[in-house]
């Protein structure tokens, strides 16, 4: 695939350089989880992509519900931290690779979202760097054979581009000949000490359990700093939404002191939560 193949940016660094090394950890997570994933069909969750070894033990607890899922193609939408644009950047073909492999582009279905809406473009520039994306790769290449994502990173996170996200994806994935599963890639609230930053996530979090995605946009417009990636979140919970997810299920919520270093001084917001269609 050559140049078409997107090489893992963080691998060694962010989580472990080898195989071996990030099933070991990503099972270890998992292992963790006292709880079953909640009942009903996933449509969609969201997942915090912070170093592995500070919100992998958040993002099990999302991932959790797909251990088992066969020839998955996942839509991974997260926000641009080093390359400003307007829109959304999908990486329409070739495939991402880790130290886990190859995981292919579902490239009909980015064929179909690109045709969907201007908004959407094919840029594989935005994504070179990026951490956003590829951080949810450790879970899903460990958990889901015969998987295949579509990269869709969202530069700056306006409403009109949260909208047409949300409006493309709830045309376009119906039509999708595989199981199709989103994912909102966000951290929380950056840097604060940790009694302020739980405050401030807390409000993040009450919008997903009452999937409220007007709400969490209007939040997002007044302070955008409550979450990195809130437009992704607002554009999956609207799609969500649209395809049949009718509640949310808000998992799990720790920041980064809770591990590593146990600094509370100045700490990153992690939430994991699932959006599903009752049984």
């Amino acid at each position: 695939m050559g140049e078409l193949v997107r090489r893992a940016a963080v691998a060694g660094s962010w989580y472990p350089g080898t195989a071996k090394a990030i099933v070991a950890e990503v099972e270890a997570y998992l292992e963790r989880i006292t709880t079953k994933p909640p009942p009903g069909r996933l449509v969609a969750l969201i997942s915090p992509h912070a170093g592995l070894r500070y919100s992998g033990p958040v993002a099990a607890h999302a991932y959790a519900g797909l251990q088992g899922r066969a020839d998955l193609t996942v839509v991974l939408v997260g926000p641009s931290h080093h390359f400003a644009f307007d829109g959304i950047a999908l990486w329409a073909r070739g495939a991402f690779e880790t130290p886990l492999g190859q995981t292919p582009i579902d490239e009909a279905l980015t064929g179909a979202l690109l045709a969907e809406s201007e908004t959407l473009v094919d840029g594989r520039r935005p994504h070179l760097e990026e951490h956003s994306l590829e951080m949810q790769l450790p879970f899903l290449q460990a958990l889901c054979p015969g998987l295949q994502i579509v990269p869709a990173l969202m530069g700056r996170q306006t409403r009109a581009s949260v909208s047409a996200l949300a409006s493309a994806l709830a045309s376009v994935v119906p039509r999708s000949p595989r199981p199709v599963v989103l994912v909102a890639s966000s951290d929380l609230s950056h840097y604060h000490a940790a009694p302020v930053a739980n405050r401030l996530d807390a409000l993040v979090v009450d919008d997903v359990a009452r999937f409220d995605p007007d709400r969490l946009m209007s939040r997002l417009e007044e302070e955008p700093e409550h979450a990195c990636g809130g437009g992704p979140i607002v554009s999956v919970l609207s799609a969500a939404r649209a395809l049949g997810a009718t509640h949310s299920a808000v998992l799990r919520y720790a920041d980064s002191g809770d591990v590593g270093e146990r600094d509370k001084s100045r700490v990153v917001g992690y939430l994991a939560a699932v959006l599903l269609e009752s049984a």
